[in-house]
C-alpha cells in the first residue's frame, strides 16, 4: 500500500478502511499531485443541449452525471437556477457536484437510499472536488456493484441519468461504445443507470448526443442514422430508451411505436438530413402516411 499526503480521506458508506494485519508492505510514495480533467470550454451546441436538458429536471430529483464538458456545464446551470431539494447517485462524482451542493441546490433529503448523502463509486475532476471530499461526512464512497445495481438505483424517486452517446438509429436503438467496429468506450454505467431511470418513480433516462459530428475527411455526418453502422455495439436497447436530447430539441420515446420514434428523431436531427433519412425510413417501412412530411 502506498501512502500519498495529496490523497483525500473519503468516507464510505462501507469497507472505507482496512486493518493493518491485511496490509503487506507500506510505501511512503512521493506525494504525486492527483490526476486533474480541467474544465474544458462549452461549445454552442452543448450548451444548447444543457438547456433543453435542464427543462426535464424538477425539484428532488436525484441526478446521474457522467463525464466529459456536459455534465459540468448542466451543474452550473443548476447552480444559478431555482432548483432545489436535489439528490445525487451516481458512479462518478465531478466537480459539478461540488457547484450544485455549495449553491444549496443538492440536500439529499428526498432520497430512499443513502438519504442525506452524496453516494459514488470514484471521483475525478480538479482539486477543488478533491478538497471537497476530504474528510466530508456528506460524500460516500461504494463499490460499483453497489451504486451501478439499477434495483437499487431506481427505489430513488425522480431519477434523472444523463448520459452521451455516439449514435442512435431510427429503431431509437443507441450506440454510445464504438464507431462501427472500431471501440471507443466500454459500457460504463450507461445502461444501469438508464434502467435504474426508467424502473425509478417519475424518472427520467436521458441519452443527449449532438445532432452531427465530422469525421476524419472533413465530411459532416449526423449522428441520428437510419441502421447503427455495421459493427456498432447496442448500448442501451429500444425498450428501455426514454428521452433523446440534440441541440434540435427533446423527445420522450417511452411507449411509442417505431414510426413514432422515427418521426420524433427526425425532428431532432440535424435539417439538413431530414429529408434523406425520411426517404430511409420509408425504404425501412418505419414511415407511415400520417406522418406529415410538410414539416420537414
Amino acid at each position: 500500500m502506498e501512502v500519498n499526503e495529496n490523497v483525500p480521506y473519503c468516507f464510505g458508506g462501507y469497507y472505507e478502511t482496512i486493518h493493518i494485519s491485511m496490509v503487506d508492505k507500506i510505501v511512503e510514495g512521493k506525494n504525486n499531485p492527483l490526476i486533474e480533467i480541467p474544465k474544458a470550454k462549452a461549445s454552442p451546441v452543448d450548451i444548447k443541449i444543457a438547456k433543453q436538458i435542464l427543462t426535464t429536471i424538477e425539484d428532488g430529483s436525484c441526478l446521474q452525471l457522467g463525464i466529459g464538458t456536459l455534465p459540468n456545464l448542466i451543474g452550473e446551470m443548476i447552480s444559478k437556477s431555482d432548483l432545489k431539494d436535489l439528490s445525487i447517485h451516481t458512479e462518478m462524482l465531478v466537480d459539478a457536484c461540488v457547484d450544485m451542493y455549495e449553491s444549496g441546490k443538492v440536500t439529499g433529503i428526498h432520497k430512499k437510499v443513502d438519504r442525506l448523502k452524496m453516494s459514488y463509486t470514484f471521483a475525478l475532476g480538479t482539486i477543488k472536488l478533491y478538497d471537497f471530499l476530504h474528510m466530508n461526512p456528506t460524500c460516500a464512497s461504494f463499490p460499483v456493484h453497489y451504486i451501478n445495481d439499477p434495483d437499487r438505483i431506481c427505489k430513488n424517486p425522480k431519477v434523472v441519468a444523463i448520459n452521451n452517446a455516439i449514435e442512435i438509429d431510427l429503431f431509437s436503438q443507441v450506440c454510445s461504445e464504438s464507431v462501427g467496429y472500431r471501440h471507443i468506450s466500454g459500457t460504463g454505467g450507461q445502461l444501469d443507470f438508464i434502467l435504474g431511470a426508467f424502473k425509478s418513480t417519475g424518472g427520467k433516462g436521458i441519452i443527449s448526443l449532438s445532432s452531427t459530428y465530422t469525421d476524419k475527411d472533413g465530411n459532416i455526418c449526423s449522428r441520428i442514422v437510419p441502421t447503427l453502422k455495421p459493427g456498432a455495439i447496442v448500448t442501451v436497447p429500444r425498450s428501455i430508451v426514454q428521452y433523446v436530447v440534440t441541440e434540435y430539441g427533446i423527445v420522450q420515446l417511452k411507449g411509442k411505436s417505431t414510426w413514432e420514434r422515427a418521426e420524433e428523431l427526425i425532428n431532432i436531427s440535424h435539417p439538413n438530413f431530414r429529408e434523406e433519412l425520411i426517404k430511409e425510413a420509408e425504404k425501412m417501412n418505419i414511415w407511415v402516411k400520417s406522418n406529415k412530411k410538410d414539416n420537414y
